[in-house]
């Protein structure tokens, strides 16, 4: 079993060289995800000077370690926003959801990446029959259908569920071929990006930022924060504000077509309705299951992970007993107090972050717009700046409360509460 991505073994991390720092650039992008790869596409493309600093090797985080599912990224409701933010803020928000999803389905035709990228829908399972009479109330018939437990069969091959709910808009992709084709065309544009160069300290000065690596420091007018699940300590007054959270997921061995056909008849991506979520679809090739979520109450090693989501996977899907797993992987996600993603500049530091499990679009979105405001483009505006991006007294960014948390949701989805 590997405990590489399934994703890498078409499509590794590219093994970039890196060359010496330079001492000045107009733009200094921290992290070579989606974020920070589409932040430094735009400013390179509008005539900056851009360096990316990676700490490891490029895209090698969540970018191509998920599970290539696109949503609207969007996860508190309506009412909920609107009792937070008032009717405006909150519509506002809920329309950077769409917003998100079309501006990447729009940037992957228009650039022609090749990453298997469709609009194939997303059925959430409903774990108990309350949820399904909750879930029900948002569908409309047309982009949101509801599936009743009688029906459910035509949509998924399992009958653990109460029915669902299908998200006609929602997509996948191939997560490491998207960040291949991003990388290629941030490449192209003349962005610098150097692996094995992480950030250890930044001091802000007016009109300019210092950053301090192991090869040196290099001073820019502008800096885009883009670490997500894995900012650390170098930005304290970030790292307090983003929960890292591990999510596992497993590859199984080659299957057989008809029993594919079964599984997923309609080859869409697949959710449920639990607090503690699985996440799973069949592989572009439609010949692997992809199964993810949280393995354990803390964080698990991957042959851990594998025994737990195996058993979680043929618990859905009986007939897949027998079913080899080749990978067990894991990335870090980032969560938030507020359970919203957040974009803002502070100072001459822009940040986008915190997408909650559901970034692939909204890390691509928000990344641009972080680029377009470092040029002054007014494109850059969006309503994810609007909220404040709140922490919790005594956190700096160790989410020691994890373990406990996860067990007690893993507890009320027992329940069905």
């Amino acid at each position: 079993m590997k405990t590489t991505p399934y994703w890498w073994d078409s499509t590794p991390p590219a093994k970039l060289e890196r060359g010496p720092l330079p001492t000045r650039a107009d733009a200094v992008v921290i992290g070579s995800g989606y974020t920070g790869m589409h932040a430094a596409l735009q400013m390179a493309r509008g005539g900056r000077h851009v360096v990316v600093l990676e700490k490891g090797q490029v895209g090698e985080g969540c970018s191509t370690r998920n599970g290539g599912q696109l949503s609207h990224s969007i996860k508190p409701s309506l009412r909920a926003l609107t009792a937070k933010h008032g009717r405006e803020v909150a519509a506002a928000i809920r329309a950077e959801g769409p917003a998100s999803l079309a501006f990447t389905g729009d940037f992957i035709r228009k650039e022609g990446i090749d990453c298997d990228f469709r609009l194939c829908g997303r059925l959430d399972g409903a774990a108990t029959a309350r949820a399904y009479v909750e879930m029900s109330h948002e569908a409309d018939g047309e982009n949101i259908i509801a599936v009743p437990k009688e029906r459910q069969r035509d949509e998924i091959g399992t009958d653990l569920y109460h029915g669902g709910l299908i998200h006609m808009n929602y997509g996948g992709l191939d997560p490491a071929r998207y960040h291949a084709g991003l990388l290629a065309k941030a490449l192209e544009a003349g962005v610098m990006v150097l692996p094995q160069c992480g950030v250890e300290a930044m001091d802000e000065r007016p009109g300019e930022v210092t950053l301090r690596t192991a090869h040196g420091s290099i001073t820019a007018a502008d800096v885009v924060l883009a670490t997500n699940g894995y900012t650390s300590k170098a930005t304290p007054w970030h790292r307090q504000r983003v929960i890292p959270i591990g999510s596992y997921i497993i590859a199984t061995e080659e299957l057989p077509e008809q029993v594919i056909n079964r599984l997923f008849p309609h080859n869409r991506m697949h959710c449920d309705s639990r607090r503690v979520i699985y996440y799973y679809r069949a592989s572009p090739d439609r010949k692997r299951v992809l199964f993810g979520g949280r393995a354990a109450a803390g964080e698990a090693g991957a042959v851990v992970a594998a025994q737990r989501l195996r058993a979680e996977m043929v618990r859905l899907f009986p007939e897949l007993e027998s079913a080899k797993i080749t990978h067990s992987w894991m990335g870090f996600v980032a969560f938030t107090f507020d359970k919203l993603a957040h974009t803002a500049d502070r100072g001459r530091i822009r940040h986008a972050m915190g997408y909650c499990g559901s970034g692939v679009g909204m890390a691509s979105y928000l990344g641009m717009k972080a680029g377009l405001r470092v040029l002054g483009d007014p494109g850059g505006d969006t309503a994810m700046t609007a909220p404040d991006f709140p922490t919790r007294p005594l956190y700096t960014g160790d989410p020691w409360f994890l373990p406990a948390a996860v067990a007690s949701y893993r507890l009320l989805d027992r329940l069905g509460l």
